[in-house]
């Protein structure tokens, strides 16, 4: 999923400070698709600041699908082969934020992530939205 936006923005953490020709740009799934637009997006735009590209995905890593095989198989080892998103937006100019989407509001023109929780259940990242 792909959203562009311009606007007035301020500046607050890693995000570029927003100019009039600054576009807001979020990419929900870190897939080989979305992880690419990200990393593309980011070198041409963010590095420029012309956007500010934040991608959205359930896991904080990403492994190459065509690789579960060799996993399964036990002859590859399937954390050296995981691409950290952090990492990749810190080296492409792109934000990475963790959660799941859970809810798209076409009008407001914002996505809802859905709460994160630790393995005993308690809340570790609040719910969110991003435009």
């Amino acid at each position: 999923m792909l959203r562009v936006s311009s606007g007035h923005r301020e500046k607050q953490g890693n995000s570029v400070e927003k100019t009039q020709d600054t576009h807001e740009i979020v990419i929900v799934g870190g897939g080989a698709g979305g992880l690419e637009l990200a990393t593309r997006l980011g070198d041409k735009l963010g590095r420029k600041k012309r956007a500010n590209i934040t991608l959205i995905d359930a896991s904080p890593s990403h492994l190459w699908k065509p690789l579960l095989y060799e996993v399964a198989a036990g002859s590859l080892d399937s954390y050296a082969e995981r691409l950290e998103y952090l990492a990749q937006g810190h080296w492409h100019h792109f934000r990475f934020r963790l959660g799941r989407m859970e809810q798209l509001d076409r009008a407001k023109q914002e996505i809802g992530v859905a709460p994160t929780f630790d393995e005993k259940g308690e809340e570790i990242i609040p719910r969110r939205r991003f435009r």
